[in-house]
């Protein structure tokens, strides 16, 4: 894929809002893999997203290749999001106040190992320093080596996170509920915390 043809742009304000269901198709296409095997719901991911819309100082990072939406990654302060991933970073003794959280990074196969990875964090990390804020952070599922469903040969991005001077917060983490792929409910998943200084 020539780089030409891919463009990457912050969106803020009115401006998420008609991005909203290609980032909700590629929410549920890129979750449905591993390590997430989500088994998503269209109506809930259009809900969940606009939320994430009328956030104050909310930032929708996309790619786009001849137009259509590839990639996207999302941005917004920690002060808006739910109790399940606030509190336990409040409780370990953050303030909430000065921290940007990473929340959807999704991204085509096909078009992964072309650099967008570090074009949408400097993207989401300037757009956190432009308001103020200290500390970014993300959530990544843990998943047990043994899983039935882990691919053969994966590797998880902890090496390029921790390129970006990311590492993970001893003990900070949050549980979040979905349906995994085969799952007949709900179950809840632990997500660890990681973070750097910005």
């Amino acid at each position: 894929m020539a780089s030409d043809d891919l463009t990457v742009e912050a969106l803020t304000g009115a401006a998420i809002a008609p991005a909203i269901p290609a980032l909700a198709q590629l929410r549920m296409r890129v979750f449905a893999e591993w390590p997430y095997l989500y088994d998503g719901d269209l109506a809930y991911e259009e809900e969940y997203l606009s939320e994430f819309a009328a956030a104050p100082d909310a930032v929708l990072v996309v790619a786009r290749h001849e137009g259509r939406i590839v990639g996207a990654y999302t941005a917004s302060p920690m002060a808006a999001q739910t109790g399940e991933i606030r509190e336990p970073v409040a409780a370990a003794g953050f303030d909430t106040s000065a921290i940007s959280y990473f929340g959807v990074s999704v991204l085509l196969p096909e078009y992964r190992g072309q650099g967008l990875g570090h074009a949408f964090f400097d993207h989401r990390e300037a757009a956190a320093r432009a308001c103020g804020l200290k500390t970014a952070m993300f959530a990544a599922v843990i998943r047990p080596e043994d899983h039935p469903s882990r691919p053969q040969g994966y590797r998880p991005l902890d090496t390029f996170w921790r390129g970006r001077g990311y590492g993970p917060v001893k003990g900070l983490i949050c549980n979040l509920a979905w349906r995994d792929h085969g799952e007949d409910a709900e179950t809840p998943k632990p997500l660890q915390f990681w973070s750097r200084a910005l």
